[in-house]
């Protein structure tokens, strides 16, 4: 965590929610609940929108102020505002009064409808308190968010720490980022946190003038790029890793994957069923310092297996070296998962030989 610096939070559940994935993939087996221990009874980690929504060091508050002060300028919460004098103080003020409280706690919750834009007026108005930072996230009981104050929900010694300006909250994030990448485009890092370009750009002149950032130029790389000085750069990789789609290694901007490793990747969970390529959940797969494969996967909890329903090989990758690492990588995940089985479907292009080793 303390590398990698946020974990993006994700709903999805076709096989595990996609925070506790990138420890998996870094590690191994390890016990899924230390994340939740970590942000919620240590309060070491919070949530708030980082990459998307993210768990966060709490370290990182005071940078995140100016983020606070500029969410929440949505028309319709102008409209909720004008329709329902009052309404969003009152929540606020029940949740202090009451609190932690979900969505379906609230004396008046409204009616929820159909689109995110379509939620309840009592979901509208907790979510503008949490971007605000008037309220955070206490805790999740089956992912539904429990809100509180930042007194109950933050360690104290974070809010008494001055908010920093928004110069120095954005030097911060980026230098946040830089711990995370390692070697970075503009966009690289301005996606890390989705920080705006033109922000970072004149951050990225007073860092290297500071010396905090050396400016590099990266072999077939088409922008500039930036390290962090002394960074180690290893002689040799030696991973062999499954990768959730919203993994800091494959997450936006597309290209970096493609720069790095040579590979095409998008996420087809929202695509129509008929004109998907790869399948609905796909993972990449890193083996040694290159992603030599992907697979569509599923948590069959009803029949306690991992199903693997399309499975397939990248180009340049030798599938006599990849269907056997994979193929125990995916009996190390189902193990992890509490599955008893591996069931390799015959989609794709590298299922025979998987399913041969599975």
């Amino acid at each position: 965590m303390e590398d990698m610096q946020l974990l993006q939070i994700d709903s999805v559940n076709v096989c595990v929610r996609s925070h506790y994935m990138p420890l998996f993939s870094r590690l191994g087996p390890y016990d899924r609940s230390l994340i939740d221990s970590l942000a919620y009874d240590d309060q070491e980690y919070f949530e708030y929108w980082g990459h998307e929504a993210s768990f966060i060091p709490v370290a990182r508050y005071p940078a995140l102020a100016h983020r606070r002060a500029e969410l929440g300028h949505w028309k319709v919460m102008a409209k909720l505002a004008e329709d329902h004098p009052g309404y969003i103080e009152a929540v606020e003020e029940e949740v202090r009064d009451r609190g932690p409280l979900s969505v379906g706690d609230l004396e008046d919750a409204g009616q929820r409808r159909s689109s995110w834009w379509g939620w309840g007026h009592g979901k509208l108005a907790l979510e503008y308190l949490f971007a605000k930072g008037r309220l955070n996230v206490s805790h999740r009981a089956n992912f539904t968010r429990y809100y509180a104050t930042p007194e109950h929900a933050l360690p104290r010694e974070v809010l008494e720490l001055p908010p920093l300006e928004r110069n120095d909250g954005i030097d911060d994030l980026t230098m946040s980022a830089m711990r995370g990448l390692g070697v970075a485009t503009e966009a690289d890092i301005a996606q890390y946190w989705r920080m705006k370009r033109a922000d970072v750009r004149p951050t990225l002149a007073r860092l290297t003038a500071a010396g905090a950032l050396e400016p590099v130029t990266v072999e077939g790389w088409r922008d500039p790029a930036w390290l962090l000085p002394g960074m180690a750069i290893p002689h040799h990789v030696d991973a062999r890793a499954l990768l959730t789609p919203f993994d800091p290694v494959v997450w936006a901007p597309r290209d970096r994957s493609e720069r790095i490793h040579g590979f095409d990747y998008t996420i087809e969970i929202y695509v129509p069923e008929g004109k998907r390529v790869f399948g609905y959940y796909v993972y990449p797969f890193l083996l040694g310092d290159r992603i030599v494969g992907r697979v569509d996967l599923k948590a069959d909890r009803g029949a306690n297996r991992l199903l693997a329903r399309a499975t397939w090989i990248e180009d340049h990758a030798d599938p006599f070296h990849v269907a056997p690492a994979l193929a125990a990588e995916l009996h190390t995940m189902a193990e992890w998962l509490g599955m008893d089985e591996v069931e390799v479907a015959a989609k794709g292009n590298l299922a025979d030989a998987v399913r041969s080793h599975a």
